[in-house]
């Protein structure tokens, strides 16, 4: 028998083992800890659109996580769309089992402290702890042969040679 539960913090899964231990039942229950991993950061960055994954690359690799959002208005265009493709990617993605609930939007919007009735970003950022993880990502996305490139390596009949 398997019992998933979803969703649970470390205080419950102790006091389950601890109740199947009092009726000498086996169990073991492994927790998965949110945030960001390689893995599921090159997920994520492969899920989101173009226009996102191309907002994230600046956030992550220029200023240290802080970028200007006039300048990403500048080189992207319009925010709104990658914004929101950004956003979705990581609530699609808990849908989807990619990460836990709980798992933080790597990247956020900052809004200007002086003017908070106005609702234009002034900015996006992303944590310095989880830069490093994204920019591993990045490499991996980088050195993977794209679908075309697998494409062009398979013979006439559809084999890899």
């Amino acid at each position: 028998m398997e019992i998933i539960i979803k969703g649970a913090n470390e205080e419950f899964a102790r006091e389950l083992v601890a109740l199947a231990a009092k009726y000498h039942a086996e169990l073991s229950i492994s927790t998965v800890k949110p945030g960001w991993t390689v893995d599921r950061a090159e997920r994520y960055l492969r899920s989101v659109t173009a226009s996102a994954r191309r907002m994230a690359e600046m956030v992550i690799t220029e200023d240290d996580g802080y970028l200007d959002a006039d300048r990403l208005r500048r080189v992207v265009g319009a925010l709104n769309g990658p914004a929101n493709s950004l956003k979705r990617t990581v609530d699609r993605g808990v849908r989807n089992g990619w990460w836990p609930e709980g798992t933080p939007r790597p990247i956020t919007p900052v809004a200007d402290p002086d003017n908070p009735s106005w609702h234009q970003n002034i900015a996006y950022r992303m944590d310095q702890e989880i830069i490093p993880v994204f920019r591993e990502a990045l490499i991996r996305i980088a050195g993977a042969p794209s679908a075309a490139d697998e494409e062009n390596d398979q013979d006439e009949d559809g084999q890899q040679p």
